[in-house]
């Protein structure tokens, strides 16, 4: 007995211990019980077990119902597929709807769940898919025909006001519409606060409890995907390393979930203990300067704001106060000197941060970045979980820019008639005398001297910064609609009324792009000039200091391959800048994401040329260099001859005086173009621009986009993967698809990616100006015509010369590199119209 009861004592700690553990476990996962819970096996004759839960078929209608289901079928597969929930689906030849009852206000989960039954007697694979609730549009036409992936989830956040809540599945153009699944779940009121920080400008957001969101990512950053079976609200967190921007840059670190001290203002509903219990931390990216940040990169629809959550908790410090980082989104600091355990009291407690953005800089990816506090003189920074969720628009839509009323039937409307016409009428009174005081008041205004408009800030974008005052008296053009200013030499000035007759009102049909500062349109003068016409949005991140910096830049500088600026609007809080029209749009657009034909290898090095002409004017043209700072495939115009142009100048900055190396900046511009050095140091120099017209060689080259994250993790990165197989000697292996079997000469191949492998060098240093990229890629341009002119005696085009000596250059001597057409004084570049008679310099070079 004595035995025992020492092996007893002996066991008891590793006892206590279990039991600890058990009940840490059960803390965490305690079940939230939702007041309303609906897990719906649509079109199934029985229960469906998926993830843990039960699904009950959506005959049985007990406490919700499926209103036209006379006009449903319901299919079952016997083939395989995704998941148990895929089995079945719901058909619906006309509008139906699923209505539900609501036991608790406050928000909930709407899941959907589609998959195309291929054995379900209906081509589902073409059908169309519109859904929408009583208040917002979650998906619009919707079909998986453009869709890379066999089945298709969705997560929403709806907060529900009333007693019932109501799903509608319309089919659109003559097709059916089907569902496989739908989950309505109670979620608790706090995990979705009613206000979130804007990061640009900083200020906060109130209403998010008046909107609906969808969820588009969320990670686990360095742990594994966790489904429902793990989290208490039923969500699914997925790894996070095909989103790294470098790969190197992070590691995983995990410790046991029970050590996780949650608090009364962070429980398991933020987020489950097995997310904070696991993150990434900085790693070795093989760098000297250990100060960088570790970044992802996801890819989003650019015409929305974005709800942001990161999570954070301190699972790497073996004491308190050890730990001191900044957490970024896209260009803008989020978080600065972040300190978790001033903020938490202690190690392993969770904490979290809501923000609100868009996505990056003209462009369609937001990016998330850690990185260490250089003023704390401390070196870490982690991240443990991550959530981004899309923001209802204007039109209350998650899916474009219809609205509810705009996709109901019209018998759906009729009951909504009554009311709309007795508000109308109600509100006709008071707005005719609105009208008819307003038109007393522009009677009475246009009687007075009219004074020249001032450049007034524009408090619609919160900006505080303000524009130069134009003091110049304005004068009325011969059409009595253009203010003259000529003396500031900003360029033309409109009048909003201008850019409206000129773009039939901001017709969404002449929409020619959405960029980072906002849409841009064609638009025709009344002269019957062309125009592209770029609109400012007001939720860009881009704001009053880019459309300065843009007039200020465009108005010093006249070069043939630099877009021109007409002109501006800043009429009504408006931000509108009018270009000279590019017909054939960016560079981008012909080389991958749309059906316009392939350009030949030769056009492609004129393009090339071209972009390079502008950019060394750039950084030589003027007695201060301008750096572009965000060089890339959309910012390089074509026009009607394919001439190459560049454009967008809002992030332009001013290059480093003589007596200094670089300007020190925040880090801006489009990841995937972003030179290392730069983004690590935070130092700018032309030498960045260099770089980035690097990836847009290898994206020329390869017809691809800079960053793909559905592609292998080796090959996400342009920049990584081209030069690996550059080095390997095996670039003709990933060249454009289009251009394989094609007549190029190798040796005007092998010296493109020379010159884009010198561009891509991890130094500035290392990197050659732009003038020696011009000089490289015109000796390139050599090659193949002359090639060309071996191959094919009897063209006679413009862009044949035929007889150019084949003499061996130094492609890095400078006095070969003399290009006309930059010095300051000129107001155009004096060169030939056609791109290749710039080889007389180097038959005979000569100096400026």
């Amino acid at each position: 007995m004595e035995m025992v009861e020492m092996e007893t004592m002996r066991w008891l700690p590793l006892i206590l211990s279990v039991l600890l553990v058990l009940f840490n476990l059960h803390g965490s996962f305690a079940a939230f019980s939702p007041a309303d819970n609906y897990l719906i096996a649509c079109g199934s004759p029985q229960n469906v077990s998926f993830q843990g839960r039960t699904f009950a078929p959506d005959s049985v209608q007990s406490s919700f119902v499926l209103k036209g289901q006379g006009n449903s079928v319901a299919a079952t597969s016997s083939s395989s597929v995704p998941s148990p929930i895929y089995q079945s689906a719901r058909i619906f030849a006309s509008t139906a709807s699923y209505k539900f009852k609501i036991q608790q206000e406050g928000r909930h989960w709407v899941r959907l769940y589609f998959y195309p039954l291929p054995d379900s007697g209906h081509n589902l694979a073409s059908a169309t898919i519109t859904v929408i609730t009583d208040d917002f549009v979650l998906l619009n036409n919707f079909s998986f025909e453009s869709y890379n992936s066999s089945y298709l989830f969705k997560e929403y956040s709806i907060n529900v006001t009333s007693d019932t809540l109501t799903l509608t599945f319309i089919p659109m153009n003559n097709s059916a519409t089907f569902v496989n699944g739908i989950e309505v779940v109670s979620v608790p009121d706090v995990l979705i606060p009613d206000q979130a920080l804007v990061l640009f400008p900083s200020s906060p957001f109130n209403g998010l409890s008046d909107l609906s969101l969808e969820t588009v990512f969320r990670l686990n950053m360095g742990g594994p995907l966790l489904t429902p079976q793990n989290d208490t609200l039923g969500r699914i967190w997925e790894n996070d390393m095909k989103y790294l921007h470098v790969n190197s840059s992070a590691v995983n670190v995990l410790v046991n979930p029970s050590t996780i001290r949650y608090t009364m203002s962070v429980t398991s509903e933020i987020a489950p203990n097995w997310v904070y219990a696991t993150a990434e931390s900085m790693g070795d990216p093989n760098v000297p300067n250990q100060n960088f940040n570790v970044t992802w990169v996801f890819p989003v629809d650019p015409n929305f704001m974005y709800f942001i959550r990161l999570h954070f908790c301190d699972i790497v410090s073996r004491t308190l106060y050890d730990l001191v980082f900044n957490a970024y989104i896209n260009s803008d600091t989020a978080i600065s000197s972040l300190d978790l355990s001033t903020l938490t009291g202690n190690l392993a407690t969770p904490y979290y941060k809501d923000f609100i953005s868009n996505s990056s800089i003209d462009s369609d990816t937001i990016t998330v970045s850690v990185g260490p506090d250089t003023m704390a003189d401390i070196t870490g920074a982690i991240l443990n979980g991550l959530e981004i969720m899309k923001i209802s628009n204007d039109a209350r839509s998650l899916d474009g820019l219809i609205s509810v009323e705009g996709l109901l039937p019209k018998s759906s409307k009729n009951s909504k008639i009554g009311i709309i016409v007795g508000a109308a009428l109600g509100t006709l009174a008071t707005v005719g005398l609105i009208a008819f005081c307003y038109c007393c008041l522009i009677v009475h205004r246009s009687k007075t001297t009219h004074q020249g408009p001032s450049w007034l800030p524009l408090p619609l974008y919160g900006n505080s910064q303000t524009m130069t005052k134009v003091s110049t008296t304005s004068q009325k053009s011969g059409t009595g609609s253009c203010i003259s200013l000529a003396s500031s030499n900003l360029g033309r000035l409109f009048m909003f009324q201008e850019i409206m007759d000129a773009t039939n009102r901001f017709d969404e049909s002449l929409l020619l792009g959405v960029g980072g500062f906002g849409k841009v349109y064609k638009g025709t003068l009344e002269d019957g000039t062309e125009v592209a016409v770029k609109r400012g949005n007001p939720r860009s991140e881009q704001g009053l200091a880019e459309f300065r910096t843009e007039i200020e830049m465009l108005s010093k500088l006249r070069h043939r391959h630099l877009v021109s600026l007409i002109g501006y609007c800043d009429e009504r809080s408006e931000m509108i800048l009018v270009y000279e029209y590019m017909a054939n749009g960016p560079l981008r657009s012909h080389l991958y994401g749309t059906e316009l034909p392939s350009l030949s290898w030769k056009q492609r090095l004129e393009i090339c040329i071209g972009a390079a002409r502008g950019l060394h004017y750039l950084h030589t043209g003027s007695a201060q260099s301008i750096i572009h700072r965000d060089v890339k495939t959309t910012n390089i115009l074509l026009d009607e001859n394919f001439v190459a142009k560049v454009a967008d100048f809002g992030l332009s900055k001013t290059g480093p005086a003589l007596d200094q190396t670089h300007v020190s900046t925040a880090v801006k511009g489009s990841f995937g173009y972003l030179d290392p050095e730069y983004f690590r140091r935070q130092q700018l120099t032309e030498k960045s621009d260099v770089y980035s017209f690097g990836v847009v060689l290898m994206e020329v080259l390869c017809s691809r986009p800079a960053l793909d994250p559905a592609l292998p993790r080796e090959q996400v990165n342009i920049a990584e993967w081209a030069m690996s197989q550059q080095k390997k000697g095996m670039l003709d292996h990933i060249i454009d698809p289009t251009l394989v079997g094609k007549v190029i000469n190798a040796a005007s191949l092998k010296k493109f990616g020379e010159t884009a492998e010198k561009c891509l060098a991890e130094y500035g240093v290392d990197r050659p100006s732009m003038g020696d990229v011009l000089w490289n890629l015109e000796y390139a341009l050599q090659l193949e015509e002359t090639s060309l002119a071996l191959t094919e005696p009897e063209d006679n085009s413009t862009n044949h010369i035929p007889g150019i000596p084949m003499t061996p250059l130094d492609p890095f001597d400078h006095s070969a590199s003399m290009i006309d057409g930059v010095n300051a004084g000129t107001n155009d570049d004096p060169e030939d119209t056609a791109t290749s008679a710039v080889f007389s310099q180097l038959v005979n070079p000569r100096g400026r």
